[in-house]
């Protein structure tokens, strides 16, 4: 990994840059036009208008309230309730919408059976064909994460749920083995977090890995989705398999996306919104250093 790439993902998650940022004059607003790239928008509306566009050139969408690594239970109160909110306002059914979430939102890392009802309340809330993607999030919080799906997954809600499998992580294929049996939707990643340990080096290796992973999925039964802007690793699955659709973050390589629509190859779009948008667009520009 390049050193520059690391660098910005450090600062991604440093709020002191983002205060620094936003108190420049003018600041936020430039920083905000560089973003609007991979942003829906800041409101709910901008993020459901930005979702009827895209359904109408075809694509699936999976809607996300920007957040993580909460600590108080009662703002994890507060997100859920706006996503419930979102639920009922999505357009209905058989439009491809879906939602999706980082659990340490909903305080996963002091209340990790309150994140799990949470969890559960909106999953409940979907309608049949819908699901809640839950995000990838670094390694130390991997068995939370895990264990929060497979509870909420038990309690009748498999076919609302969906988990992330990040390819660079060492412990993935037994990750595989256990969400295949939860019967929750898999979307396979290669992994962006930095990890000090328990990692795959980011390049070749983490590619053979992300294969490897495709090739298990690909032998199962279980549905599942590559997430992936390496055209390389995506041509490569879809000549391996056809029965797989693809997922792309908004605003990154729009034109792969019309033309698998082209192809008949299904799509869907990962479209985050919410006034948290800061680092997730400084994560898009560290990602895109030697991507």
């Amino acid at each position: 990994m390049r050193a520059d790439r690391a660098i910005l993902f450090k600062l991604a998650t440093d709020e002191r840059l983002e205060r620094l940022v936003k108190r420049v004059p003018g600041g936020e607003e430039a920083a905000y036009r560089a973003a609007s790239r991979y942003v829906a928008g800041r409101t709910r509306a901008e993020a459901l208008d930005r979702t009827t566009r895209l359904l109408a050139q075809g694509h699936g969408v999976s809607v996300d309230l920007f957040g993580e690594l909460s600590t108080s239970t009662t703002d994890a109160r507060r997100v859920a309730d706006d996503y419930l909110e979102l639920a009922k306002l999505l357009p209905e059914p058989p439009a491809d919408v879906w939602l999706s979430v980082d659990l340490s939102h909903f305080a996963l890392d002091v209340d990790p059976a309150g994140a799990a009802d949470l969890l559960a309340e909106i999953a409940a809330a979907l309608p049949p064909g819908r699901r809640i993607q839950v995000g990838a999030e670094d390694a130390a919080r991997t068995d939370r994460v895990l264990a929060c799906v497979q509870d909420v997954a038990a309690r009748g809600l498999a076919d609302r749920l969906g988990a992330t499998l990040q390819a660079n992580l060492v412990r993935s294929p037994s990750d595989a083995d256990t969400l295949i049996a939860a019967g929750v939707h898999l979307r396979l990643v290669k992994g962006a977090y930095v990890e000090p340990r328990g990692a795959h080096p980011y390049g070749e290796p983490t590619d053979i890995a992300y294969l490897r992973l495709a090739a298990k999925l690909a032998g199962q039964s279980t549905p599942w989705s590559l997430a992936t802007h390496d055209a390389r690793l995506r041509e490569a699955v879809l000549l391996a398999t056809d029965q797989v659709s693809v997922e792309q973050l908004l605003g990154v390589r729009p034109e792969a996306l019309d033309d698998l629509r082209t192809r008949q190859v299904p799509t869907r779009v990962y479209v985050p919104y919410g006034p948290d948008w800061f680092r997730y667009w400084l994560r898009r520009v560290a990602e895109s250093r030697g991507a």
